[in-house]
């Protein structure tokens, strides 16, 4: 049975002693209970959207992700596509899923959780590896990758002698 990746809702629970104290609370406004309650700050959610903010969820290690402009980062979720910085204060600004979440959730499924990573592709902030147009290319891609692999496990001798010695 695969791990479902996790959204706002099922990431921000309630303490123990109140299992139903955010029934009525929206999956995007739960951040601020949960921070209230874990960080022992009062958070007010912000009233209003900033015009022309967006940012772009992707799922990072099993949970939908978004960051925020000063460099934090919530769980968010694709039911309500929205987020307000807990750090910053910066209001509610537009999320940008893709048009079927599930459908990336479930490209990401057969990956161990910290591998299940997924970006949405007009997202600029990420990375994409150069595509190469030479299979031969990627043919010595994967024997490079293969040799860093060998190379990562090969022994190595001790520099506990030359720390020794420089320390005398």
């Amino acid at each position: 049975m695969a791990i479902a990746v996790q959204r706002a809702e099922t990431f921000y629970q309630p303490p123990p002693r109140h299992p139903t104290a955010w029934d009525q609370v929206a999956p995007a406004e739960r951040v601020f209970r949960w921070a209230e309650h874990r960080q022992q700050r009062r958070l007010v959610p912000p009233a209003g959207f900033i015009i022309g903010q967006l940012a772009y969820a992707r799922i990072n290690h099993g949970r939908w992700v978004a960051d925020c402009p000063c460099g934090s980062a919530q769980v968010v979720t694709p039911a309500d596509p929205r987020m307000a910085c807990t750090e910053c204060g910066l209001g509610w600004i537009r999320l940008v899923f893709p048009e079927d979440p599930a459908e990336a959730e479930a490209s990401v499924a057969h990956e161990l959780p910290h591998e299940r990573n997924w970006w949405h592709p007009d997202d600029p902030s990420w990375t994409r590896p150069a595509e190469s147009s030479d299979p031969a290319l990627d043919g010595m891609a994967a024997e490079t990758a293969a040799a860093a692999g060998l190379l990562a496990t090969a022994r190595r001798p001790s520099l506990a002698p030359v720390v020794e010695e420089a320390s005398q």
